[in-house]
């Protein structure tokens, strides 16, 4: 059996926008992922609203800083054969930093703790398979209007950022804005429909990537 741990913010975690609330776990993309490889794979989602890829972010009672959390989830879920790292969205916060060159920073940090990380039993290291978030969009919301201001744009300069990082680092790429859009009601968080999308596009490359 392999094992793929899906490392990502509220787009992971399965936030609904229009309920407030929490995706169906069959809606969300890492159950739909697992459900194409069914008993032949064990996907661990690791979701976190707010999330980060390495950067501070005190306005929660759980720590945000991916770099900071990883290494304990990597030691905790090992095992590993492939590590799905889908964060940016809330790099692109003015407050966080918002702009996508940082956000490829924060993400090769976290592609460094991958590789670098010590596994208990001298276990492999896991590929890497990096995601870009869709980009964010314009919405009506106020609050979160004024969260992302000008996540927009950023945001959208986000995949081309770590699509070269990927091809640097020799990490696997996917860019999720080619088969989801955000809904328009925040402007940040996926739809049932957009983000199983992503669980399913995502199937073929994890399919190549571990040899199934």
């Amino acid at each position: 059996m392999k094992t793929i741990l899906c490392y990502g913010d509220s787009l992971t975690w399965g936030y609904d926008a229009a309920s407030l609330g929490r995706h169906p776990l069959a809606d969300r993309w890492p159950s739909v992922l697992g459900a194409e490889f069914g008993d032949d794979v064990e996907v661990i989602a690791e979701g976190l609203n707010g999330r980060t890829t390495a950067f501070d972010d005190h306005l929660a009672g759980a720590d945000r800083n991916g770099a900071r959390v990883l290494p304990t989830v990597l030691t905790s879920h090992a095992p590993l054969d492939l590590v799905i790292i889908m964060l940016g969205s809330n790099d692109m916060k003015p407050w966080i930093h918002g702009n996508p060159v940082a956000a490829k920073q924060g993400m090769q940090r976290l592609i460094d703790i991958v590789r670098g990380h010590d596994y208990p039993f001298d276990w492999d290291t896991p590929q890497i398979l990096i995601v870009a978030p869709p980009a964010v969009t314009r919405t009506d919301n106020a609050e979160f209007k004024e969260m992302f201001a000008g996540g927009d744009d950023a945001s959208k300069r986000l995949a081309p950022q770590y699509s070269a990082l990927a091809d640097e680092a020799g990490c696997g790429f996917f860019d999720a804005g080619a088969v989801a859009t955000t809904t328009p009601l925040d402007g940040v968080h996926l739809d049932a429909e957009n983000t199983r999308r992503i669980g399913h596009a995502l199937a073929p490359l994890v399919r190549i990537m571990l040899s199934l």
